[in-house]
C-alpha cells in the first residue's frame, strides 16, 4: 500500500510550498525538494505490490493521455490545413501542446486542503523546467512535423512500441505506454502517483506569421 500522507513527504511538501509562496525566496532554486518527493513517492510505487495496485490507472491514464493528444493532433493539422488558403503560405507555423489539467486529480487518494497548491507548484514550470511545453517532451510543430504519423508523434513506432522504463518489465510489458507517460515519469518532477489520476487535459495550439528579413 503506497502512503500518500507519508509524514515526512508532508514535510517535504511544506517546505516546498513555503518556498514557492515566499517572494523572497527564489523557488527555482529549491528543485531538489521536488526531486527528493518524487523518489520518495516513487520508490513506494516501485514495489511488486503497489505497482499492481496502480496498474488500472496507469493504464486509463495512458488512454486518456493518447486520446487528448489524439485530438490535439487532429486539430492542430485541421487548423493548418484551414489557414493555408489565406495569404500566409509557407510563413504560417502551428504549435501544439497538451498540459495536465489545472485542477488536482479528483480521483486522487488523497484529498486535502493544501492539494491544490501543491498541484499548483507542480505545473509550474520554474520547478518543473522540462513540463514547460507539457506532457510531450517536443512541441507538436507544423508545417515541420506535418509528414509525422500520430504514432510517430506518440512514440509508437519505436521498437518495442511500449515506454514502460523503470517500471516492472513484466507486469507492463503489453500496456502500450506512450513516449509523453514516459517523458512525466522519467523526465519532470512528477512522481507517477501524481499524474496517473489526471483524466482531464488542457490544449495549448497557437498560430504565428515568420517573416524574413
Amino acid at each position: 500500500m503506497i502512503h500518500y500522507n507519508d509524514y515526512v513527504i508532508e514535510l517535504i511538501e511544506q517546505d516546498i510550498l513555503r518556498a514557492y509562496n515566499d517572494g523572497k525566496v527564489d523557488y527555482t532554486e529549491r528543485q531538489d525538494l521536488l526531486k527528493l518527493r518524487k523518489e520518495l513517492l516513487n520508490r513506494q510505487a516501485a514495489e511488486p505490490v503497489n505497482q499492481a495496485e496502480l496498474l488500472p490507472d496507469i493504464i486509463a491514464f495512458n488512454e486518456a493521455l493518447r486520446e487528448a493528444l489524439k485530438e490535439m493532433y487532429e486539430t492542430a493539422r485541421r487548423i493548418y490545413r484551414d489557414t493555408l488558403s489565406c495569404d500566409y503560405g509557407e510563413h504560417l507555423v502551428v504549435t501544439a501542446r497538451c498540459y495536465l489539467g489545472s485542477n488536482y486529480p479528483t480521483l486522487h487518494p488523497l484529498q486535502n486542503d493544501s492539494r491544490d497548491e501543491v498541484w499548483c507548484a507542480l505545473r509550474d514550470s520554474g520547478y518543473n523546467p522540462l513540463y514547460e511545453d507539457g506532457v510531450s517532451l517536443s512541441t507538436l510543430t507544423l508545417p515541420s512535423d506535418f509528414r509525422e504519423s500520430f504514432d510517430d508523434f506518440i512514440g509508437l513506432t519505436c521498437p518495442p512500441p511500449n515506454w514502460n522504463e523503470g517500471l516492472d518489465p513484466e507486469l507492463t510489458k503489453d500496456l502500450h505506454l506512450i513516449s509523453a507517460f514516459h517523458h512525466l515519469f522519467d523526465h519532470t518532477n512528477f512522481a507517477l502517483t501524481d499524474f496517473i489520476f489526471v483524466r482531464d487535459f488542457r490544449t495549448e495550439i497557437t498560430m504565428e506569421v515568420v517573416t524574413g528579413e
